[in-house]
């Protein structure tokens, strides 16, 4: 009942504020300081005393939102289009754990409708979801709740690749130079016309490392296709209805590439062989992930780390108050600094040193990305010295001698190795 008010006399003093605050205008867009600077990652310190504190989280959001959502007169994105909202929605219930010790295992849903809340200030009306995975899950956290306060309306993930239903809710995008897709289908709406993709996802450890922005958007592509984890069985074994849109020599591809980083050191490639996740795995990961990125048309994408995760994206791990919102329009090099503020070193996750060898980047050190901090006065440059680091262990690519839960953090040479 606590939540319930407070969530109300928010709801309503939110509600009150935009009554009072001039009419929306036909166009929305991002804050000018983000637009003219598209290449820059932003860190907003938040302030919530606890990871369970929903009105706290829910502020956070709405605030955030107002400052970076901005009316415009001028053509902008029209307030007319459809606004795909992407969280990263995975629940898990764990034996003998509360549901509060498996929170951090997806984006914070408080924080969340926050920013759903502020988006509506601006006039847009058009919400979508979209996610492959884990439907019985969907509300375990309250999502479904959050949708049907706010007609949030849910694309069905259970999708058929022939009829008429597939014409409706598949969006299919060629992928140029793909190494192991040709093309590529996605839950209506993503990339379809008048869209706007709103990308936030959760800072956690995952048997890719960091989860983060870029890995994040898997979660639109439609079943069988969304498996990118699951090695050369899934590339070389697809189903018959995916062999006519992979590419004839993926897997012969895939092994020339992994054949080649492995003599041109990429040490973690000497990792234990575990199941699903080995090293090859990681290389196939990484390009269906980079197929997938070459296509996608994001509006702004988001890490919310109010507190992190440790352990394996699921049930093994322990969350940690960090208090940090990222945000960028460049996944890439928002990952990079996720990675770094997670305690990890990226230059030894190899699938940002494949994407500036593929041309998705043109970095994948963390020093080279233009930081700010976002206050409310502005934004303000900085250092990534300048905030704290959080180590967030993880299962990747796991060495001989090396725990379980380890940290991907030996010291890279950037100026020696290059992609």
């Amino acid at each position: 009942m606590n939540w319930s008010r407070r969530q109300f006399l928010t709801t309503a003093a939110a509600a009150a504020a935009a009554q009072a605050a001039p009419p929306p205008k036909a166009y929305f867009g991002l804050h000018e300081f983000i637009e003219k600077n598209p290449k820059a990652v932003f860190i907003r310190r938040t302030n919530v005393p606890h990871k369970m504190d929903s009105q706290a989280k829910l502020n956070e959001g709405l605030t955030l939102a107002r400052q970076i959502f901005v009316s415009k007169a001028e053509p902008g994105i029209p307030v007319s289009h459809r606004v795909l909202l992407r969280p990263n929605i995975t629940s898990v219930k764990t034996r003998g754990r509360k549901d509060e010790d498996n929170w951090g295992t997806g984006t914070d849903p408080n924080f969340y409708e926050g920013m759903i809340m502020g988006l509506k200030e601006v006039g847009l009306k058009k919400f979508h979801f979209a996610e492959t995975n884990m439907y019985h899950a969907w509300n375990w956290r309250g999502f479904v709740d959050i949708h049907n306060r706010h007609g949030v309306e849910s694309t069905d993930p259970e999708q058929s690749f022939t009829g008429p239903r597939a014409e409706r809710e598949i969006v299919w995008s060629k992928v140029p130079d793909g190494v192991i897709f040709d093309r590529i289908p996605h839950l209506w709406p993503t990339n379809g016309p008048d869209t706007w993709l709103l990308n936030i996802a959760k800072w956690k450890a995952h048997s890719m490392c960091l989860t983060q922005s870029v890995k994040n958007e898997q979660g639109l592509v439609v079943m069988p296709f969304i498996r990118f984890c699951q090695g050369m069985r899934m590339v070389s074994s697809v189903p018959a209805s995916m062999k006519d849109h992979m590419r004839p020599d993926a897997a012969e591809r895939a092994q020339r590439y992994f054949d080649n980083h492995k003599q041109m050191g990429f040490r973690r490639y000497g990792a234990l062989e575990v199941e699903r996740v080995s090293p090859l795995a990681q290389e196939i990961w990484a390009h269906k992930t980079l197929d997938n990125m070459s296509v996608m048309k994001t509006g702004l994408a988001m890490i919310e780390g109010i507190y992190g995760r440790d352990g394996d994206g699921f049930g093994i791990g322990n969350d940690y108050m960090a208090n940090l919102v990222m945000f960028s329009k460049d996944k890439f090099k928002l990952d990079l600094v996720g990675l770094w503020l997670g305690g990890h070193e990226p230059g030894n996750v190899y699938m940002y040193r494949i994407a500036k060898e593929r041309g998705l980047t043109d970095t994948f050190n963390p020093w080279d990305v233009d930081l700010y901090e976002w206050t409310d006065a502005g934004a303000v440059p900085r250092k990534l010295s300048d905030f704290p680091r959080t180590m967030l262990k993880t299962i990747y690519l796991q060495m001989p001698g090396e725990p379980f839960l380890h940290m991907a953090n030996e010291p890279v040479d950037y100026d020696r190795v290059r992609a």
